[in-house]
């Protein structure tokens, strides 16, 4: 077979590597060429990519292509993307092409055999969390690329239930792969707890309850918030004995600049502190000082931070919604994300129980085993065989 995969979401020149797809595009394709001598694979980069940037992905079998062009902003954009990027693929003679994104779309006259990636449908079951300029053009191109696949790849069993529940589409042609996990980031890192705590101004001496991820609506930012004050109240009502921190890490989103806002409304401001993004060698410090992870989302495709937890022997609350429990399995303490009460309750029995927190560590570090990239990228080519 002569395989395409649509690898623009990697090394992204302009937006920057998309976190959740740009990592599920890198793990995929470096897995499948390392477990397949067989198959000839044509990868599709940006054209602004240096060469030298991909050569990490050079094999007998695989060929880099660099699209010659980028988004239009003049001239019928869509015109453009669509004459051009048929005659890109066709030009390949592929049997298939992967998209692993549907926002990385197949241009609509390219008759080929495709499949799709599909990580999350949230513009769809929580879309009052998303501007819906942004929302309406994800539903247009979401819609489109799951008329046009052929066969769908999801992410979860959840993600799958969505897709056919949305969608209509035939669940025969949906294939559920999980993402694989690289425990090899979560082993070790270059820097140190000291220097990572000292970067963000988190105290030495104190406890702090960590989450990860943007900071946005659907995250559930303000429910996490008022949680953390009732949260406060309550340690001084039990005689101060968990006084923690609350580390907000990760990039800002949509209406990020409010949450800073709400926390000085709820007096906790001394309390809480926003990190904004965080590279790669500093997740493992900051997972491993932490007394536990919180994770209160209105809704996850799949949510891998919370095997980053797990894989560091963070004990982790998470939501029970969507595919949070099927990744979770037994290893997490679960909470309704409407439930600001609940949420609080939560962060007190995990900071007050040592045992609570060294169980749910043992699960996390058995729970986290399942997922593994080599077995993703079999799957997945178990899917080109038979597309």
């Amino acid at each position: 077979m002569r395989i395409g995969i649509d690898a623009r979401t990697i090394l992204n020149p302009e937006k920057g590597e998309a976190i959740g797809v740009g990592h599920y595009t890198y793990q995929l394709i470096r897995h499948l060429i390392e477990i397949d001598k067989e198959n000839e694979y044509v990868l599709f980069f940006d054209f602004r990519v240096r060469e030298k940037d991909v050569k990490k992905f050079e094999r007998p079998n695989v060929k880099i292509k660099f699209y010659p062009f980028s988004d239009y902003k003049k001239y019928l954009p869509g015109a453009y993307n669509e004459i051009l990027g048929t005659a890109t693929l066709m030009k390949e003679n592929l049997d298939i092409v992967h998209s692993t994104s549907p926002m990385s779309r197949i241009p609509v006259g390219y008759r080929g055999k495709t499949i799709v990636t599909i990580h999350d449908l949230a513009v769809y079951k929580v879309p009052d969390v998303f501007p819906k300029l942004k929302s309406a053009k994800i539903k247009t191109t979401m819609s489109l690329m799951v008329s046009k696949a052929d066969n769908i790849i999801a992410v979860s069993q959840s993600t799958k239930n969505d897709i056919e529940n949305i969608f209509k589409y035939d669940g025969e042609k949906i294939k559920v792969i999980h993402s694989g996990f690289d425990r090899r980031l979560f082993e070790e890192s270059n820097i140190t707890h000291e220097k990572v705590l000292e970067k963000y101004g988190i105290p030495m001496d104190e406890k702090y309850i960590l989450f990860l991820g943007t900071i946005e609506p659907i995250k559930n930012i303000t429910r996490l918030l008022e949680a953390f004050k009732i949260f406060k109240e309550k340690c001084l009502k039990s005689g101060g004995k968990c006084q923690h921190k609350l580390i907000l890490a990760g990039k800002n989103g949509w209406l990020a600049g409010e949450y800073k806002q709400i926390v000085k409304d709820l007096g906790i401001a001394k309390d809480v502190i926003f990190t904004g993004y965080i590279i790669g060698d500093e997740l493992v410090p900051l997972f491993k000082n932490a007394e536990f992870f919180v994770m209160p989302s209105l809704y996850e495709g799949f949510g891998m931070t919370v095997l980053e937890a797990f894989a560091t022997g963070t004990p982790a609350i998470v939501s029970n919604v969507s595919s949070i429990p099927e990744v979770a399995g037994e290893a997490a303490y679960f909470v309704d994300p409407m439930n600001t009460e609940e949420i609080s309750e939560a962060m007190m029995k995990l900071a007050m129980d040592d045992k609570l927190r060294y169980d749910l560590r043992q699960k996390g570090f058995k729970q986290v085993e399942k997922f593994d990239w080599e077995k993703t990228a079999k799957e997945t080519l178990e899917v080109y065989k038979n597309v």
